[in-house]
């Protein structure tokens, strides 16, 4: 059912605002029942009605009684701002007459072409470049990024990249092609090629031990993948996934850490996966109320003749709770089997890689098949701002919005290895704590700056540039 004007670019309308999640509100019958007649939409100057559509809790001809329905806007303006294409939404109510009303749905659409140029260290992290490797710019990686956020309308994105340097990597993905008109099912694909000319081979003391080729690569390696993604509810995913992996290394990797892979040269195996997704927090790039979560089963290597065989089980968790108008707690967690234990030591890499550490420990790797950490946090907003430059052309891009937060936080975890060798922190239990500072910018960019101890007496500052689990 469509209404007289619906699903379409929002003309004037002249009826005064019952309610709005802007703060606007007149009545105070909280129990009226009003049908829903029409939901105007305005702002979305590229995104698609039916993508703002398919967020909305509510549809043409249901009805609510006033206090319901206040309740679903507030529901609806969070998860139109966690799509990530909106800098603000204001979902508002306008009476007709005593028992239909039009619904408005106005959203400021952030800028969604990102072209960059970047000039970044190979290292885990800024402080371990600057500190450890005494700043070498033969381990410095360069090339040019596009990034397109919203590149038909419907919450799709394109990830182009070309790196040159320290390794040599082209790679393109894109994400959220729409596959049925009830916007349920998308899919997800992408490939890369790359060289590297140095292989970190072995862990001794929890740090990464390397060899550089001298005039050659050391590894090759080609990948690829394609994902289903099934989203029945609004806050629910299931990600079903297929991968494919070829890598070929230099015979000096094999000779140096006879257990590196499991092949001695070329290793080339299929990939299964799949994931559990659920989100209902207020702000997804930096929640400070509500719950997140992810289970994730993936299979590498298919046969008993696969070079490859790897069973791993991941879930992660986030609640975030306030504590009062001032303060919030936030809890996270994430656990990790793999099975068999007997793996490869590229198999086993846990805490170090893929956004996964304790704060204190940011400049070491823990290797393990098992194990998991939590980290507990209390956080205050110190400060709220937003930059206004003058664009008549680029609208999206004149008000930068600035929040600045200190928080406080301690962490505790475990990493299982059946081989501990060298490295004093696996098999440990470990422990952490210190204060940072937060800053949430335009286009949900989070940069974290952490002073933190680790179970080692060490201490210092560290700089991140994500919000990962």
């Amino acid at each position: 059912m469509v209404g007289k004007c619906s699903i379409c670019q929002m003309n004037a309308v002249d009826n005064s605002v019952v309610y709005s999640t802007n703060g606007v509100t007149t009545v105070s019958d909280t129990n009226r029942l009003f049908t829903i007649q029409d939901i105007l939409i305005s702002g979305n100057d590229r995104t698609k009605p039916a993508i703002i559509l398919r967020e909305l809790p509510f549809k043409l001809s249901e009805e609510y009684a006033l206090g319901a329905i206040v309740q679903k806007f507030k529901k609806a303006r969070k998860q139109l701002m966690n799509t990530g294409l909106f800098r603000n939404v204001v979902v508002s109510l306008e009476k007709l007459d005593d028992h239909e009303v039009n619904i408005k749905v106005d959203v400021d659409e952030k800028w969604y072409v990102w072209p960059m140029v970047f000039f970044k260290p190979v290292d885990k992290n800024f402080g371990e470049w600057w500190n450890e490797k005494d700043r070498s710019l033969d381990r410095i990686n360069y090339g040019v990024r596009l990034s397109h956020n919203n590149i038909t309308g419907r919450n799709d994105k394109l990830r182009l990249s070309i790196m040159n340097g320290y390794t040599r990597q082209v790679s393109i993905q894109y994400f959220g092609l729409r596959l049925d008109p009830a916007l349920k099912w998308s899919t997800n694909a992408g490939v890369s090629y790359g060289q590297n000319r140095e292989v970190n081979y072995m862990t001794v003391r929890n740090k990464q031990i390397p060899v550089k080729g001298d005039d050659h690569f050391l590894q090759t390696y080609i990948g690829g993948f394609l994902h289903f993604n099934f989203r029945p509810r609004i806050k629910t995913t299931h990600t079903f996934g297929v991968g494919y992996s070829y890598e070929t290394l230099a015979d000096t990797i094999s000779k140096l850490n006879p257990t590196y892979s499991s092949g001695p040269s070329t290793t080339q195996y299929p990939e299964l996966f799949y994931k559990l997704s659920y989100v209902d927090v207020d702000y997804i790039a930096y929640p400070t109320k509500g719950f997140l979560g992810e289970l994730s089963l993936k299979r590498k290597g298919l046969g008993i003749q696969s070079p490859v065989n790897l069973w791993e089980l991941t879930t992660r968790a986030s609640q975030s709770w306030p504590i009062n108008s001032k303060y919030f707690f936030n809890l996270k967690g994430l656990a990790t089997l793999k099975l068999p234990f007997a793996q490869p030591y590229t198999s086993k890499r846990f805490m170090g890689y893929d956004g996964r550490f304790l704060q204190g420990y940011e400049y070491y790797v823990i290797d393990g098949v098992a194990g998991g950490y939590a980290k507990a946090s209390i956080t205050r907003p110190i400060f709220t701002a937003h930059i206004h430059l003058p664009s008549d052309h680029f609208k999206s891009l004149s008000r930068i919005p600035i929040k600045l937060y200190a928080k406080s936080f301690i962490n505790a975890g475990y990493v299982y290895n059946t081989i501990a060798g060298e490295n004093e922190l696996t098999n440990k239990f470990l422990y952490s704590g210190g204060v940072g500072l937060d800053i949430v910018t335009y286009n949900d960019f989070v940069i974290k700056i952490e002073w933190s101890f680790n179970r080692l007496g060490q201490n210092g500052i560290y700089l991140h540039q994500r919000n990962d689990f």
